[in-house]
């Protein structure tokens, strides 16, 4: 398994990096997660190809995280992307993406390749391919907006993941409500990724006692609190500083390293 960086930014808009957005890839596909707002050209920059992931992976409808994929769209469209691409979404979303889709004039009838929208609900392990699946839960990140819908229109859905393949297991806590919402899944993982907007940095240290992961991968990095999560990682014991990477967009890690491409 590998996952490059392309967005690691926070839900403010940044100079120095892009909103939330990671490829995971196993020997058969490669999986976008996220696709916040400016993700065509964080791809252009680190010189992907359109047609190189077979599929996207949505977590939540903020905007930072989904904005980016009527603009994604239409570049595939634009570069004459041929192979069929799958959209992974939760069931109760499903709906508005295809409307938000729809409403941003891109037709199934004028796409150059097969648009597929998988529903799927939290709890089930979704096989993305032969060897790469999905298990989601639902956290409460969007639970404190629950107030401002009265007519009941929306479904609060945010989730976290984990994925696997034949080697390797990772936890991602997507965007979180509070720090019980790191502890929705009772299992080991090789890697966890965690966002750090919505964390108190102290927290972070318990993941590695309760999951035991040989790296500890922050992300959501906001430019406003970079510096005092960057202070908080020089102040650790070498043993804990050498298990946490801070990431950036670009950074690539596999089994065996992590590294810069």
């Amino acid at each position: 398994m590998k996952i490059k960086f392309l967005g690691t930014g926070s839900g403010k808009t940044s100079l120095n990096r892009y909103h939330s957005s990671f490829l995971i890839s196993s020997s058969t596909n490669s999986l976008l997660v996220d696709c916040g707002d400016g993700i065509s050209k964080a791809i252009l920059k680190q010189n992907i190809d359109f047609n190189s992931f077979n599929s996207i992976l949505i977590s939540h409808f903020h905007a930072d995280h989904f904005a980016g994929l009527p603009s994604l769209l239409t570049q595939m469209k634009l570069a004459g992307r041929k192979n069929e691409l799958t959209i992974f979404v939760h069931s109760s979303e499903k709906p508005f993406l295809e409307d938000f889709i729809f409403h941003s004039y891109l037709f199934k009838e004028r796409m150059t390749f097969e648009l597929k929208i998988i529903s799927f609900d939290e709890d089930n392990e979704i096989k993305v391919s032969e060897n790469l699946y999905f298990i989601s839960k639902l956290n409460s990140h969007l639970e404190k907006y629950r107030k401002y819908d009265e007519q009941n229109r929306l479904g609060f859905v945010s989730l976290s993941f984990l994925f696997k393949d034949d080697k390797n297991t990772v936890l991602y806590s997507g965007d979180v409500g509070t720090e019980k919402d790191l502890y929705l899944f009772d299992q080991k993982a090789d890697w966890f990724i965690t966002e750090t907007t919505h964390i108190k940095h102290e927290n972070l240290l318990n993941i590695l006692n309760k999951f035991e992961p040989s790296k500890l991968i922050l992300t959501h990095i906001g430019d406003d609190f970079e510096k005092a999560l960057k202070n908080f990682h020089q102040s650790l014991p070498d043993e804990l500083k050498s298990r946490i990477i801070l990431t950036f967009d670009g950074l690539e890690i596999n089994h065996y390293s992590s590294s810069c491409l």
